[in-house]
C-alpha cells in the first residue's frame, strides 16, 4: 500500500504519513491527543503497517473502538477510506485516488458485467451488492439505484459508470463531493478495492472481477468487511499449538491403553 496517511477531521492534529511500522494514538495527561512512537500517554489504538497491509490494534481492556460504525475488540485490517472512532476521537485513513479525464465518457456499447458492484460496508446497506450495469445513480429520488436519506444528498447526487478498467464517479451538482479513500472528490476513476463514502453511514467498496492495481496490493479482504478480533497469520498459528499438543497427548494415551489391555 502506498501514500497512506491518518487524517483527523476535528482539525486539531496535523495529518500523519504512515510508513512501515507502528503508529500509536494516545491521550496525553493534558487531555490532548498525541500521535507517535514515543509520545507519552494512555494508549487508545495503534496502527501497524507491514507488507500485508494496515492493521488496527486495540489495547487489552479498551472498549468503544469502532471502524465504520462496527465495534472492534482486538484487531482489524483497514483499507483507505475507513473511519476509526476511539474515545471520542475520529481518525480517517487516507490513500490514493485515480484522476478522471475532464471529458472522459463511458465506452459506447460497453457490456454490463453483473460482477461489477458497489458493496455496502457499514450502515443500512452493509453487505448489500449494487450492480453498476450501464450506470448506477445515487441519490434521494425514487428512480435511483442506491437510495440515501441525508440532508446533503440531492434527488440525483452522483452517478457511477464503466470507464475503461474502472468506474467513473461524477456528481450532478458542481458543488457536490463524496469521499474516496478518505479524500473528498468531485469526480474520480475508481478501481477494485477503492472505498467511496457518500455519507458517514453510506460506505461502499468497489468490486471489479478483473485485475487489481498496485495501490491496493495488500492482501485485504475483497468484501470490505472488517474482521473483528482477527489475528495475523503468525499469531493464529501460535494459538493452534496448545490444541495440537493436547490432541497428540490424548492420542498417545489412547494407544498406550490399547497396547496395555491388548497385552493382557
Amino acid at each position: 500500500m502506498q501514500n497512506l496517511s491518518l487524517h483527523f477531521p476535528q482539525g486539531r492534529i496535523p495529518d500523519r504519513a504512515l510508513g512501515t511500522g507502528v503508529h500509536r494514538v494516545v491521550r496525553e495527561a493534558s487531555g490532548t491527543i498525541g500521535v507517535g512512537d514515543a509520545v507519552p500517554g494512555a494508549l487508545l489504538v495503534q496502527f501497524c503497517l507491514d507488507r500485508r497491509g494496515l492493521w488496527l490494534q486495540v489495547p487489552s481492556g479498551m472498549r468503544g473502538i469502532h471502524v465504520n460504525g462496527r465495534p472492534v475488540r482486538r484487531m482489524a485490517m483497514l483499507r483507505p477510506g475507513d473511519a476509526v472512532y476511539a474515545d471520542g476521537v475520529e481518525v480517517l485513513v487516507r490513500g490514493q485516488v485515480g484522476e478522471a479525464a475532464p471529458y472522459a465518457t463511458p465506452r459506447a456499447g460497453e457490456e454490463a458485467d453483473p460482477r461489477v458492484v458497489l458493496r455496502g460496508i457499514g450502515g443500512r446497506h452493509h453487505g448489500r451488492a449494487f450492480p453498476v450495469g450501464s450506470g448506477c445513480v445515487v441519490g434521494a429520488g425514487p428512480e435511483v439505484q442506491i437510495h440515501l436519506d441525508a440532508a446533503h444528498i440531492g434527488v440525483q447526487h452522483a452517478r457511477l459508470s464503466l470507464q475503461g478498467q474502472g468506474l467513473l464517479l461524477r456528481h450532478y451538482s458542481g458543488a457536490a463531493t463524496s469521499v474516496v479513500n478518505g479524500l473528498p472528490v468531485h469526480e474520480a476513476l475508481l478501481v477494485a478495492g477503492d472505498q467511496v463514502a457518500f455519507d458517514p453511514q453510506a460506505r461502499f467498496v468497489v468490486e471489479i472481477p478483473w485485475g487489481r492495481p498496485e495501490r491496493h496490493e495488500s492482501g485485504m479482504p475483497e468484501d470490505g468487511v472488517i474482521t473483528q478480533a482477527s489475528a495475523p497469520p503468525q499469531e493464529a498459528s501460535l494459538k493452534r499449538w496448545p490444541w495440537l499438543l493436547l490432541a497428540a497427548a490424548a492420542l498417545a494415551g489412547l494407544l498406550s491403553a490399547l497396547l496395555l489391555f491388548g497385552a493382557g
